[in-house]
């Protein structure tokens, strides 16, 4: 970690195949954070296990993750990218801090109130509690901002109750965590639901969301038969969620203004402004493509990559933990 950076933690569960709603609300961001904080990245395979997962799958999911982080663009020697499930910390502190984590507070989660209901009598426990786990995520890094979304937020409100109610007992010992909010970045929605975030999960409606590793030539049809609506109008506004989004889309890309990009498209048919739309995307898609199978490709090198991020995640976590076991009694 370098000197007088703040640390910056966000993770990522390798569950599904990344969106592009993925990439413009947290990859393509990661890029200008990695000057200015210490940043560490997690692919969060605990997480994942929350519910049942095929094995062989979820190692795939893995590694395409991590190629997927490096294609982007994250730098390995400029940030700490690790698998969590290679540094044992994690574990470990979660279950010290489920000690000093309360059923009430925990029960109150909106996600755990929502993933359970789809889990019908068997719930695991691990759903119920995995806020407490992405406290000690985020505490065993003295993490001074997660960039997290408003889905999220209480679960970072949690994390710092927690290390809040751990120092009042035991002294200065965990970093209270702040939300960062991106600069840039635009929220993401799906292109046959456009009032709907696009989710990696979402596998009901795969014209609904454009995956990273898709075909070139099925990303830009998926964006050309999108939702919009019937007065072919190209204006930036909520009464017109599928427009909207398509610019939003745009914005982010382009790092254009929703106001520039409605006098570019001036005049414009949905059927040009589409066509406009899904070549950006293209565009941005197609050297991650290239540079993701180069990595894939190269075991040697990912292995490498695997072992040098748990080597620098795990120094730097048993720090933390070491604190905290002292400070709890153990010998």
């Amino acid at each position: 970690m370098l000197e007088n950076k703040k640390v910056l933690f966000s993770g990522m569960q390798p569950s599904g195949r990344p969106t592009l709603g993925n990439y413009l609300g947290a990859f393509k961001n990661w890029n200008s954070l990695q000057e200015e904080y210490d940043c560490i990245y997690c692919i969060a395979d605990l997480h994942a296990i929350t519910v049942r997962q095929d094995p062989s799958m979820l190692r795939k999911y893995t590694k395409e993750l991590l190629a997927l982080y490096l294609a982007a663009g994250l730098d390995n020697e400029k940030n700490t990218i690790y698998i969590q499930s290679n540094v044992s910390a994690h574990a470990e502190l979660a279950w010290i801090l489920n000690c000093y984590s309360y059923m009430g507070e925990l029960s109150r989660m909106t996600q755990f109130k929502d993933k359970s209901q789809k889990q019908g009598q068997n719930i695991p426990t691990g759903l119920f509690n995995y806020p407490v786990l992405q406290a000690a995520d985020i505490l065993l890094y003295q993490t001074s901002v997660v960039p997290v979304g408003e889905d999220q937020r209480q679960h970072l409100e949690l994390a710092r109750d927690i290390a809040i109610r751990f120092n009042n007992i035991y002294g200065d010992v965990f970093t209270i965590p702040e939300m960062y909010i991106p600069k840039v970045g635009a929220k993401i929605m799906g292109l046959q639901n456009p009032t709907k975030k696009m989710s990696k999960s979402d596998a009901d409606n795969e014209n609904n969301v454009i995956y990273l590793l898709d075909d070139l030539k099925v990303i830009a049809n998926k964006i050309k038969r999108s939702v919009t609506d019937s007065d072919n109008q190209i204006i930036y506004s909520d009464d017109k969620p599928g427009i909207k989004n398509l610019l939003n889309i745009y914005c982010a890309i382009t790092n254009k203004s929703t106001e520039q990009a409605e006098k570019d498209f001036n005049g414009f048919g949905y059927g040009a402004f589409k066509e406009a739309v899904s070549e950006v995307v293209v565009e941005e898609i197609r050297p991650i493509q290239e540079k993701f199978n180069t990595i894939l490709s190269d075991k040697a090198f990912l292995e490498n990559v695997i072992k040098d991020g748990a080597k620098k995640a795990d120094y730097i976590a048993n720090k933390t933990l070491r604190k905290v076991k002292k400070k709890v009694g153990f010998i």
